[in-house]
């Protein structure tokens, strides 16, 4: 069973999210917080897999609940980002915190519930062109910060194909490689970005102008 924490100021919404996500068999929702305040509480206790989380609360919002959260290193739950608009600053920087992506309040329950099973299983959730736009308009560049990460050339064309938004079965098929090897390539580049995960390691390759933002992958 997939275990979900559901954390949002408006108790409409995390009724709605409830019944989504408890309808399905491989999903169960642990607890419900009503602001960020509560989730280290809760989540020492309930030990969520996957935290469902407002950015925007009056006390303590999702940035800094995300930012504690992930600061407890490994064994921390994923971090799955809730917005009412994708181009949002704050999701930008829940992303920053270490958010493995983002999923707007509008999307359809299929997409949902997608969503929590897609973070559950290690993946990230990456919307390729609102994330580029995120850095874009609210990116603050850091300079080539990923020419010391000392990528090979094989690892940069991952990585790139990863902001694209490709699974490793689909970049195995576009390098025409194995998917056990996309996923060493995508580990080393992971380790060597220092990101802790898919969507770290792309908001990283845009802030320092290894991807142009302003471009299309």
């Amino acid at each position: 069973m997939i275990r979900v924490l559901l954390v949002d100021d408006e108790e409409l919404v995390r009724a709605g999210l409830r019944a989504i996500l408890d309808a399905e068999r491989d999903i169960v929702v642990l607890g419900e917080a009503s602001d960020g305040s509560e989730v280290p509480g809760l989540v020492r206790r309930l030990e969520p897999d996957v935290v469902l989380m407002d950015v925007r609360m009056p006390a303590v919002d999702g940035i800094a609940a995300t930012r504690h959260l992930l600061s407890r290193g490994a064994g921390a739950p994923r971090v799955l980002v809730l917005t009412t608009f994708g181009n949002d600053g704050y999701v930008y920087d829940a992303l920053q915190a270490g958010a493995t992506g983002f999923l707007l309040k509008r999307a359809r329950p299929a997409e949902i519930v997608q969503a929590v099973r897609t973070v559950a299983e290690g993946e990230s959730l990456l919307f390729p062109a609102a994330v580029r736009d995120l850095v874009a308009t609210r990116g603050r560049g850091r300079g080539d910060a990923l020419r010391g990460a000392g990528l090979t050339e094989r690892e940069g064309e991952v990585l790139r194909l990863v902001a694209r938004g490709l699974s490793n079965a689909e970049i195995a098929r576009e390098l025409v490689v194995g998917v056990e090897t996309v996923k060493t390539h995508v580990g080393n580049v992971l380790a060597k970005v220092g990101a802790r995960d898919r969507t770290q390691a792309v908001v990283a390759a845009y802030e320092s102008g290894f991807i142009d933002p302003r471009r299309p992958v």
